[in-house]
């Protein structure tokens, strides 16, 4: 049996060294996944101020979430929008929107 010269013994150890690479990065990845799905299920629908269960309620046909425990009320992303919907311009509710970009009340 021949020898391995010096330059296949390089181009061996720098593709077992590549595919090291890529199998730690597919490992990070997974882990990755894993922690993010375990920290959505430990903290979906839970109150940001309390940590206690959110519930769904309808506020002007709009479903936003309610912590009973603290009485905090939480908006997704857009339900402010809908809740501004017909709002005077001079409103507390127009001016929030104005504030955090909102459409209503925009100039």
């Amino acid at each position: 049996m021949a020898k391995a010269s010096d330059a296949e013994e390089e181009y061996f150890a720098r593709e077992n060294a590549e595919r090291l690479r890529k199998l730690a990065s597919e490992q990070k990845k997974a882990l990755a996944d894993t922690e993010r799905e375990k920290l959505r299920q430990l903290h979906q629908m839970r109150c940001p101020k309390c940590g206690m269960e959110l519930k769904e309620i309808g506020v002007r046909g709009v479903q936003v979430d309610r912590c009973f425990s603290c009485n905090g009320t939480w908006l997704d992303a857009g339900e402010l929008e809908k809740l501004g919907v017909g709002q005077k311009e001079g409103s507390v509710l127009a001016s929030i929107l104005r504030v955090f970009g909102g459409g209503a009340g925009k100039k």
